[in-house]
């Protein structure tokens, strides 16, 4: 599988300020790939570098092979970005502003009202082409911005906190779409999110910190590297519990042991299955590794 994003020892400062530093990674050709940290940390930054609406200090940004020194432009038209705040035109109708970013990539006409029909069922928003962008909800708004970065087909769709205070079915109807254009176009899809269940679907995690990289691996090897499981026993009291030996905590109707890892739980049940008639095995969660990356919780995108 290629690279079809290659990021090295990429740098960016304002004034004192390093809000890039010595920052490397690679994204894989038709992945979910999660670029994940706290408000400051560098994401945005980041990709704003990316599409060229930022200039680098140093380093080197290759996409689909084409370098942004010296071909930016090509990037442009292989990238689908759907920024945290909507550039939408509020006063224009959803119709029209699809239509007018449509023109920019030479679609228009009956290839234009083919496509428009094809998305706009997808994520549903056929009954709303006239509104006024500026009447529509938060999630209608959402559905629109990921329409306008899908309609030139991108190689690669960069989606910043695209889900952020959106309803369950609206991210639930957004992410089916993003899913079914990563089988049928095998589209790359390059997110930054605050909603870790989210990132623990991603084929490919980096974590970064104060612009450089904290950690990086698939979901399981880093919940592998920086969490252990929970076994949570069902039907037991707390002097049986004391007798595991283990750091353990109360829950509803449950106690909670913390184990570093899948075989010391292993071994524990085997030791003392008198114990074990109704229990359950589970990893630690993203949250739990980017806690342990960086010290730092990641709520709503807010350092706390």
């Amino acid at each position: 599988m290629k690279e079809i994003i290659k990021i090295d020892h990429l740098y960016k400062s304002f004034g004192d300020v390093k809000a890039v530093h010595d920052l490397s990674f690679h994204v894989k050709e038709g992945e979910l790939f999660a670029f994940l940290g706290v408000n400051g940390a560098g994401k945005s930054t980041t990709i704003n570098i990316m599409c060229g609406q930022m200039s680098k200090d140093n380093g080197s940004v290759i996409i689909d092979g084409h370098n942004l020194d010296y071909d930016s432009d090509a990037i442009k038209r292989k990238l689908g970005v759907v920024f945290q705040n909507s550039v939408l035109d509020a006063a224009l109708s959803v119709y029209d502003n699809l239509e007018s970013r449509a023109a920019l990539y030479g679609i228009v006409g009956k290839v234009f009202r083919d496509r428009l029909s094809v998305l706009s069922e997808m994520l549903k928003f056929e009954d709303i082409l006239k509104r006024p962008v500026g009447k529509l909800s938060g999630g209608q708004r959402r559905r629109i911005d990921i329409a306008r970065a899908l309609f030139h087909n991108p190689k690669i769709l960069i989606l910043d906190e695209p889900t952020t205070g959106l309803d369950p079915q609206t991210r639930k109807i957004l992410w089916n779409v993003i899913s079914d254009f990563r089988k049928t176009e095998n589209m790359t899809v390059f997110l930054t999110t605050h909603y870790m269940e989210e990132a623990s679907e991603a084929d490919y995690v980096v974590i970064i910190d104060d612009g450089k990289v904290s950690a990086e691996g698939t979901p399981l090897e880093l919940k592998n590297d920086y969490t252990g499981d929970y076994i949570t026993l069902y039907g037991i009291s707390q002097d049986e519990i004391k007798l595991l030996g283990t750091e353990y905590e109360a829950i509803k109707d449950a106690y909670r042991l913390f184990v570093p890892n899948t075989r010391a739980a292993t071994e524990i049940i085997i030791k003392n299955p008198e114990l074990f008639h109704d229990y359950e095995i589970t990893k630690g969660k993203m949250d739990d590794v980017f806690l342990a990356v960086t010290g730092k919780k990641l709520v709503g995108g807010v350092e706390k």
